[in-house]
């Protein structure tokens, strides 16, 4: 075994699993708490994260043509990973109403955070740029499909759904898709970004990723990690396994390689989004399983995304 490899591998994962743990110590110690996380996150999400897409894509000049494959690709096989899912969940999962949240969880990546972190520490800021655009299209898909799978199986049982009016508005105003275009469209100008204001913005957006993480470790879930149902255990096996081994070979088949394969494999192994618990809380779901699901993907994710990391870079793919 490559040392080599393995030290990429663990040099990707293991700086933001230590970020994490480092949460987990400061909640514990009592310098973190719900309060400063909703604000702090509050913060990476409207301020500091927008602003890390919108220079990264723009200083970076990513073009879309030469993206254009991988970004369509990453659109149809997530698509597909859904639908996939869907029919295995009337095999696995017997209480009706949870099967969407078991959906939601084998398919819903954290791609703002994780996902990010992972690319940047892979990739630097090309891997942001590149993954911006992956971005743009799955965060509008993550969010319908989700509403679409949480809603057919909370059907009948009085439960409330969303309209499509909220989904679009919730789409159009969202920080992270409006940081994106905005950072392609100044791409496309070609205008060069003064050094005072590329200054300023490499300062807020330093702050995006290291506090998400640490926001992010100071509100796992451990006790309902160790509580989880077998409904919780298949979502993980998706989410870590299944969905990343697909997408992967698939980019693998139409000639994804380089930079687009291992964005392409940090995004999708990243853990569950932390918005499908705000959502299927919100749809009156079961929130215990959606937590649950979160907190082992967040756990398991590193480990799987070190060992896929390995086998990629030892097959000379990334």
């Amino acid at each position: 075994m490559s040392w080599e490899t393995w030290s990429f591998a663990f040099g990707v994962t293991v700086p933001n699993l230590m970020m994490l743990m480092l949460g987990v110590v400061l909640r514990r110690f009592r310098l973190l708490d719900d309060a400063f996380c909703d604000g702090a996150t509050r913060l990476v999400f409207n301020l500091s994260l927008p602003c890390l897409l919108f220079f990264s894509t723009a200083a970076n000049r990513a073009d879309l043509g030469s993206n254009l494959t991988f970004v369509v690709y990453g659109g149809v096989a997530t698509l597909a990973c859904f639908l996939l899912l869907e029919l295995a969940a009337t095999k696995l999962v017997k209480e009706p109403r949870e099967r969407g949240i078991f959906v939601q969880g084998g398919f819903r990546s954290n791609t703002a955070i994780v996902g990010l972190a992972y690319c940047a520490s892979a990739y630097g800021d090309e891997g942001v740029a590149v993954g911006s655009m992956y971005m743009a299209v799955t965060v509008i898909m993550f969010n319908v499909l989700s509403v679409i799978t949480l809603t057919r199986s909370l059907a009948g049982s009085g439960r409330r759904g969303i309209g499509i009016g909220v989904i679009a508005r919730g789409v159009v105003t969202n920080p992270l898709i409006i940081g994106i275009v905005l950072g392609l469209a100044y791409a496309q100008s070609g205008w060069t970004i003064p050094k005072v204001i590329a200054d300023t913005g490499s300062f807020i957006s330093a702050l995006a990723l290291p506090l998400a993480l640490l926001c992010t470790g100071a509100s796992i879930g451990w006790r309902a990690m160790f509580n989880s149902s077998n409904t919780a255990g298949y979502a993980a096996v998706a989410k870590l396994m299944l969905v990343p081994g697909l997408m992967t070979l698939g980019g693998l088949a139409i000639g994804l390689r380089g930079v687009q394969l291992g964005v392409m494999f940090l995004f999708t192994s990243t853990p569950t989004a932390a918005a499908s618990y705000v959502m299927t809380r919100a749809m009156g779901g079961n929130a215990t399983l959606a937590a649950n699901i979160i907190a082992l993907t967040t756990l398991g994710s590193f480990f799987t995304t070190a060992v896929g990391l390995y086998v990629l870079r030892h097959l000379g793919v990334i």
